[in-house]
């Protein structure tokens, strides 16, 4: 008997590694033979349930439940235990839905929160360029590039003040339904839900293909106890915004509370089909598993699988669908009404207004089923522009007003109202865009390449940086930006660009091309090239600099941009400004500090000389033509070679004769001397050494500029021949 136990034991510890490693028809089988070894009638419990979890894994779902009502007679289930069971029929679920990104989302476009998948309302652009409604965030990553809020921070990023009062200004009945809708929260909380709902009947008026009012309306009616109408509400949201997670769990739970288990358990299974990790929907699932899986269910049996896993009307199913069941005819009535007292009558409508026809019949479809498909995310966002644009010629009534009213129909004109129905434009000529509404405030242009500060100012992302070399605070409101300035990563906003790049594709096309023109005038190499007056640089020499000064700053980001990485060098000169000659110098790395200083990594390259001297946007310019040494016959090449050789082991000899601590440092910023080159006139500028050995030299800046003048390898060697005797001479003494 001690052997039989001791067998079980080892085989089912056996089960369980199988188990871990995934092996379920093994730990499955291991299971089954257990449970047949036992005495006739006595049935282990913990065994059938672990049975059941294989079977469920390994997606033998039929067979998985069949144990687990057995296991469920014996003795009551946890909803932990039920977990695996969960995940499981999910899992189900998703292989046989059709793929979740062919769902229709992101219903008002380009102006659609990522969050709640609603109407852009207060909008908070990110540093990472992303924009959420204020509600939506929190201090969790952000939601579309992960990328995480420096913490306790998420309270100081404010509302995007040129997004908001674009939204304000092209989409008055939209916000004004996004302040009834956080009116009605405050009421909520305050437990006023009578008045909330009567906030949100109203927000409907104004807009009545928003999913996200017919949830919020449904979760009152839900606390209002009215789950019939809860229901409704939830599913006229889940068939505008199929794939909206809130929706589903809103439609759940009225399910649940009017006793319909079986298909309550579906929508939270679809919740976790849109979402694994929800853990409402999850613990709900478990809940209602324990209820239909206990002896005492209605239905005694758990219901088809194929009927439970296959639910196609929940994707392909929308507000514009075939049946005319009571939602439906709802929802048609809501904007019949919406289409008769706000726009205006149907025989006003101009004969030519294809477009407003097309918008108008949307709604209409509604009725007939003529479109078995939700409204795309175009198609609402430009009847939407479209009625409100409308509305405000037709009706001549502010945003605040009460389109319900009896008297409205005799309030609206009888003329006539000429719309563009371009199908390039998804506006009306007579629409309230305009350019000017997306102006940065510094060049008072077009916004180009957006970045919106903390504080929910935008600028075009150079005029930013520009403001910000000179201080670290916000251009309008003056806030401090030191911690977004740290980041050194300015995002362009989103949602900006491509409202700037829809509604005004010529105006942004300009900008380009006379940011391109910038960029190539910037590029050029050889005329206005920006010279920074400091020191002596020379070709092939290392040239670390600490950049501060704010005009330097530009000059260096302007390298960088134009993919150049290259400046000039030069002394500074009390009547020209700078040095007739001086050495270009290309960035090899930047690194920035917090407060926007930079230490700038950087090798000399060409000598030049300065034809014209100039100035740009602060710093110093010049026109220049580069410089090289003269070719050699072979006669004269032969005598060159014997006295490099014999300069270069002077320098040698000078170098290697100093104190240890001095040598030191010159090798820790010059790198060890060059050695000899082949090939006296394969570089333009001449061996390598000779540069190095010029800047480890202690001469004064003006001594050692004629050195970068010299055309003649020659000349420069017996120069650097005449230094060097002087130095051991004076070293003598």
């Amino acid at each position: 008997m001690g052997t039989q136990e001791a067998d079980s034991s080892l085989m089912l510890e056996f089960a369980a590694q199988a188990f871990q490693a995934k092996n379920f028809q093994l730990a499955c089988e291991i299971y089954e033979r257990q449970l047949q070894e036992q005495q006739a009638g006595v049935v282990d419990w913990g065994l059938l349930l672990k049975r059941a979890e294989c079977l469920a894994c390994s997606g033998k779902l039929h067979d998985a439940f069949d144990l687990y009502q057995k296991a469920a007679a014996q003795k009551k289930l946890c909803a932990e235990q039920l977990e695996t069971l969960v995940s499981c029929l999910a899992e189900q679920m998703k292989s046989r839905e059709a793929p979740l990104q062919s769902l229709q989302g992101a219903k008002w476009g380009i102006l659609t929160c990522k969050e709640c998948q609603g109407f852009l309302y207060e909008p908070v652009s990110l540093p990472c360029g992303h924009t959420f409604c204020r509600k939506c965030l929190d201090a969790s990553p952000c939601k579309v590039c992960r990328a995480t809020l420096q913490e306790g921070t998420e309270q100081h990023y404010r509302i995007n003040v040129v997004l908001s009062n674009v939204i304000s200004k092209w989409f008055p009945y939209e916000v004004q339904a996004g302040r009834l809708t956080h009116d009605a929260s405050t009421l909520i909380t305050d437990n006023r839900l009578e008045e909330a709902l009567d906030k949100y009947n109203e927000a409907i008026k104004l807009v009545p293909l928003d999913h996200l009012l017919y949830s919020n309306r449904s979760m009152v009616y839900l606390n209002l106890k009215s789950y019939e109408l809860a229901l409704l509400d939830a599913e006229t949201a889940c068939k505008l915004q199929p794939p909206w997670l809130n929706g589903h769990l809103r439609k759940a739970q009225a399910l649940t509370h009017l006793g319909k288990y079986e298909d309550a358990l579906k929508e939270f299974l679809f919740c976790l089909v849109l979402d694994s990790r929800n853990k409402t929907a999850k613990s709900e699932a478990q809940k209602l598993l324990i209820n239909i899986l206990s002896p005492g269910h209605s239905q005694g049996d758990f219901p088809d699988l194929r009927h439970m896993m296959s639910h196609p009307s929940r994707l392909k199913g929308s507000l514009i669908g075939s049946d005319t069941n009571s939602n439906t005819q709802r929802i048609y009535r809501a904007s019949m009404e919406y289409k008769k007292n706000i726009i205006f009558p149907e025989q006003n409508i101009p004969t030519g207004c294809n477009t407003v026809r097309k918008s108008l019949q949307t709604l209409e479809n509604m009725k007939d089923g003529h479109n078995r498909d939700t409204p795309s995310s175009e198609e609402c966002l430009k009847t939407s522009l479209i009625c409100n644009t409308l509305k405000r010629k037709l009706c001549k009534v502010d945003a605040s007003d009460d389109f319900t009213s009896p008297e409205m129909s005799s309030k609206l004109p009888k003329t006539d109202v000429s719309v563009n129905d371009s199908v390039n434009k998804d506006l009306p000529d007579s629409s309230p865009v305009d350019s000017s509404d997306l102006e940065c405030s510094l060049c008072m242009r077009l916004l180009y390449e957006p970045v919106t500060t903390p504080c929910g100012h935008t600028y075009c992302l150079k005029c930013l940086e520009r403001c910000l070399d000179h201080n670290p605070k916000c251009p309008l409101c003056k806030e401090d930006l030191c911690e977004y300035l740290a980041i050194r990563k300015f995002c362009k906003t989103e949602v900006m660009e491509d409202l700037i790049a829809k509604y005004f594709p010529e105006e942004l096309k300009e900008r380009k091309i006379i940011n391109e023109e910038e960029i190539a005038e910037l590029s050029n190499l050889n005329k206005n090239v920006p010279i920074f007056v400091c020191t002596m640089a020379y070709p092939t020499v290392p040239c670390p600099l600490h950049i501060f000064e704010p005009c330097y700053r530009l000059m260096i980001r302007r390298c960088m941009e134009t993919g150049t990485k290259q400046f000039g060098m030069c002394i500074g000169d009390s009547v020209k400004g700078f040095a007739d000659y001086g050495c270009m110098l290309e960035i090899r790395n930047v690194e920035f500090f917090a407060d926007g200083r930079s230490v700038v990594d950087s090798i000399g390259k060409r000598r030049f000389k300065v034809i014209r001297h100039s100035q740009r946007d602060g710093y110093n310019t010049a026109d220049i033509e580069y410089i090289e040494d003269e070719k050699l016959t072979e006669e004269e090449y032969a005598e060159l070679c014997a006295l490099h050789d014999a300069v270069y082991d002077q320098a040698y000899n000078w170098f290697s004769t100093l104190k240890v601590a001095l040598k030191t440092r010159i090798l820790s910023h010059f790198g060890p001397m060059p050695a000899k080159d082949s090939n006296l006139q394969v570089n333009p500028n001449g061996p390598a050494w000779c540069w190095w050995i010029l800047a480890v030299l202690p001469l004064e800046s003006r001594a050692q500029l004629p050195f970068l003048a010299m055309t003649s390898l020659k000349d420069r060697l017996t120069s650097i021949r005449r230094v060097l005797v002087f130095m051991c001479r004076t070293r003598t003494r």
